[in-house]
Protein backbone atom coordinates (compact mmCIF):
# COMPACT_ATOMS: atom_id res chain seq x y z
CA UNK A 1 0.00 0.00 0.00
CA UNK A 2 1.32 3.25 -0.89
CA UNK A 3 2.05 5.55 1.99
CA UNK A 4 0.12 8.29 2.41
CA UNK A 5 1.72 12.47 2.45
CA UNK A 6 1.68 14.16 5.42
CA UNK A 7 0.47 17.85 5.32
CA UNK A 8 3.04 20.73 6.41
CA UNK A 9 3.51 23.93 7.47
CA UNK A 10 5.25 25.43 4.85
CA UNK A 11 7.17 27.76 7.06
CA UNK A 12 8.59 24.52 8.47
CA UNK A 13 10.17 23.13 6.11
CA UNK A 14 11.82 26.48 5.00
CA UNK A 15 9.43 28.38 2.30
CA UNK A 16 9.24 31.95 3.53
CA UNK A 17 5.39 32.14 3.94
CA UNK A 18 5.55 33.59 7.19
CA UNK A 19 3.40 37.24 8.13
CA UNK A 20 6.81 38.65 8.52
CA UNK A 21 7.95 36.92 5.27
CA UNK A 22 10.89 34.57 7.16
CA UNK A 23 10.09 31.26 7.25
CA UNK A 24 10.18 28.52 10.79
CA UNK A 25 13.08 26.16 9.43
CA UNK A 26 12.34 23.28 11.82
CA UNK A 27 15.49 20.43 10.99
CA UNK A 28 13.75 18.30 12.83
CA UNK A 29 11.07 18.31 10.85
CA UNK A 30 12.73 18.07 7.38
CA UNK A 31 14.59 15.14 9.13
CA UNK A 32 11.72 13.05 9.99
CA UNK A 33 10.22 13.92 6.32
CA UNK A 34 13.33 13.06 4.05
CA UNK A 35 11.68 9.60 3.89
CA UNK A 36 7.84 10.06 2.77
CA UNK A 37 5.74 12.57 1.03
CA UNK A 38 5.05 15.39 2.44
CA UNK A 39 2.84 18.28 0.98
CA UNK A 40 3.55 22.08 2.36
CA UNK A 41 0.91 24.50 3.07
CA UNK A 42 0.55 27.91 3.90
CA UNK A 43 -3.67 28.22 4.56
CA UNK A 44 -2.61 32.09 4.97
CA UNK A 45 -1.71 32.83 1.42
CA UNK A 46 -3.68 29.89 0.19
CA UNK A 47 -6.73 32.33 1.77
CA UNK A 48 -5.42 35.02 -0.06
CA UNK A 49 -3.00 37.01 2.06
CA UNK A 50 0.33 38.70 0.79
CA UNK A 51 3.79 37.71 2.30
CA UNK A 52 5.14 39.65 4.20
CA UNK A 53 1.44 40.80 6.05
CA UNK A 54 0.56 42.22 8.89
CA UNK A 55 0.19 39.70 11.77
CA UNK A 56 -3.05 38.53 12.69
CA UNK A 57 -4.64 37.35 16.27
CA UNK A 58 -8.07 35.23 16.69
CA UNK A 59 -9.89 37.64 18.93
CA UNK A 60 -12.07 36.33 22.13
CA UNK A 61 -11.64 32.38 20.92
CA UNK A 62 -10.23 30.16 18.99
CA UNK A 63 -10.06 28.27 15.23
CA UNK A 64 -13.37 26.37 16.45
CA UNK A 65 -14.93 29.40 17.23
CA UNK A 66 -13.81 30.91 14.28
CA UNK A 67 -15.15 27.85 12.17
CA UNK A 68 -18.64 28.10 14.39
CA UNK A 69 -19.16 31.88 13.32
CA UNK A 70 -18.32 32.91 17.39
CA UNK A 71 -15.19 34.83 16.81
CA UNK A 72 -12.59 36.57 13.94
CA UNK A 73 -9.51 37.27 12.86
CA UNK A 74 -8.02 40.33 13.22
CA UNK A 75 -4.77 41.95 11.52
CA UNK A 76 -2.48 44.16 13.49
CA UNK A 77 -3.82 46.66 11.22
CA UNK A 78 -7.67 46.57 12.57
CA UNK A 79 -8.34 44.46 9.10
CA UNK A 80 -11.03 41.53 9.99
CA UNK A 81 -8.98 38.86 7.73
CA UNK A 82 -11.36 36.26 9.35
CA UNK A 83 -12.44 35.25 5.43
CA UNK A 84 -9.40 34.90 4.51
CA UNK A 85 -8.39 32.36 7.04
CA UNK A 86 -11.48 30.48 6.65
CA UNK A 87 -10.94 30.13 2.76
CA UNK A 88 -7.19 29.24 3.85
CA UNK A 89 -8.44 26.29 5.90
CA UNK A 90 -10.94 24.87 3.48
CA UNK A 91 -7.94 25.16 1.11
CA UNK A 92 -5.65 23.24 3.28
CA UNK A 93 -8.53 20.42 4.27
CA UNK A 94 -9.29 19.97 0.42
CA UNK A 95 -5.47 19.36 -0.40
CA UNK A 96 -6.03 16.85 2.74
CA UNK A 97 -8.90 15.17 1.05
CA UNK A 98 -7.14 14.55 -2.68
CA UNK A 99 -4.04 13.47 -1.72
CA UNK A 100 -5.01 10.90 1.43
CA UNK A 101 -3.28 12.60 3.75
CA UNK A 102 -4.29 11.68 7.74
CA UNK A 103 -1.66 13.46 9.48
CA UNK A 104 -0.37 17.04 9.78
CA UNK A 105 2.22 18.67 11.28
CA UNK A 106 1.87 22.22 11.94
CA UNK A 107 3.36 25.41 13.58
CA UNK A 108 2.73 25.99 16.88
CA UNK A 109 1.44 29.59 18.00
CA UNK A 110 0.10 30.29 14.66
CA UNK A 111 -3.53 31.42 14.75
CA UNK A 112 -4.35 29.75 11.02
CA UNK A 113 -1.88 26.14 12.22
CA UNK A 114 -1.68 26.21 16.52
CA UNK A 115 -2.42 23.11 17.68
CA UNK A 116 -2.37 23.74 21.46
CA UNK A 117 -1.81 27.62 21.53
CA UNK A 118 -2.90 30.59 19.10
CA UNK A 119 -1.89 34.30 20.13
CA UNK A 120 -5.20 36.36 21.20
CA UNK A 121 -4.95 40.13 22.33
CA UNK A 122 -0.67 39.77 22.74
CA UNK A 123 -0.56 36.76 24.62
CA UNK A 124 -0.30 32.71 23.80
CA UNK A 125 -3.18 31.41 24.50
CA UNK A 126 -4.62 27.90 25.12
CA UNK A 127 -6.62 26.98 22.20
CA UNK A 128 -6.27 26.13 18.21
CA UNK A 129 -6.11 27.52 14.79
CA UNK A 130 -8.47 28.24 12.06
CA UNK A 131 -6.80 25.40 9.87
CA UNK A 132 -6.46 22.96 12.55
CA UNK A 133 -9.75 22.93 13.51
CA UNK A 134 -10.83 22.84 10.22
CA UNK A 135 -8.51 19.49 9.63
CA UNK A 136 -9.35 18.29 12.71
CA UNK A 137 -13.26 17.83 11.70
CA UNK A 138 -11.78 16.08 8.43
CA UNK A 139 -10.50 13.59 11.33
CA UNK A 140 -6.53 14.25 10.39
CA UNK A 141 -4.05 13.73 12.96
CA UNK A 142 -2.49 16.82 13.89
CA UNK A 143 1.06 17.11 15.35
CA UNK A 144 2.19 20.90 16.73
CA UNK A 145 5.94 21.77 16.17
CA UNK A 146 7.53 25.27 17.52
Amino acid sequence: MKERPVIVSACLVGIKSRYDGRSALNRTVINRLKKGAFIPVCPEQMGGLPTPRPKSEIGMGNGMGVLEGKASVMDAEGRDVTANFLRGAEAAARVARLSGAKKAILKEGSPSCGVSTVKSKGKKTRGMGVTTARLKKEGIEIEGVD
